[in-house]
């Protein structure tokens, strides 16, 4: 798979950027899965994505810091697999887990993430946004339920 570089950098205002994380040699599927992405937690912040580039090498994604909290734990995977979690998008109750799957590419992650509608035991379930935690090494992706019942499957 081929590589690149990858860099978030902080919008400061007045198209003044600040660079904020660096990563060498990172490959392709990943920079197009963590694009896909418009929020990025690391060290306890929640940064939202405002854009993406690409310069020679190197890819960019822009982004502004929305939160700053406690840096959560790290999920224990000792199987080394990528891990997705599908939650409901619902403040009120902390975003209940629908769903956790683990996979061996960030291929099979995007194609999860960049849907618009996913159907979780015959329930129609609608993309609301996607996030890549750091902190906890996963994947997270917020659902909204539509209300549609898959018929007939």
């Amino acid at each position: 798979m081929a590589t690149a570089s990858l860099e978030y950098r902080l919008y400061k205002g007045l198209h003044s950027f600040e660079p904020l994380f660096h990563y060498d040699s990172i490959e392709l599927d990943q920079i197009l899965t963590r694009r896909e992405c418009e929020f990025f937690v690391k060290d306890g912040i929640t940064y939202q994505q405002t854009s993406s580039a690409i310069e020679g090498n190197l890819h960019l994604i822009y982004v502004k810091k929305v939160e700053e909290s406690e840096k959560e734990k790290e999920v224990f995977n000792l199987n080394g697999r990528l891990t997705l979690e599908i939650r409901e998008f619902n403040l009120r109750e902390n975003h209940p887990i629908i769903q956790k799957h683990e996979f061996d590419q960030h291929l099979e992650i995007l194609s999860q993430i960049g849907s618009v509608y996913l159907y979780i035991d015959q329930m129609e379930w609608e993309r609301d946004s996607a996030e890549i935690d750091e902190d906890r090494l996963l994947y997270v992706l917020y659902m909204i339920k539509t209300g549609y019942k898959l018929e007939g499957y």
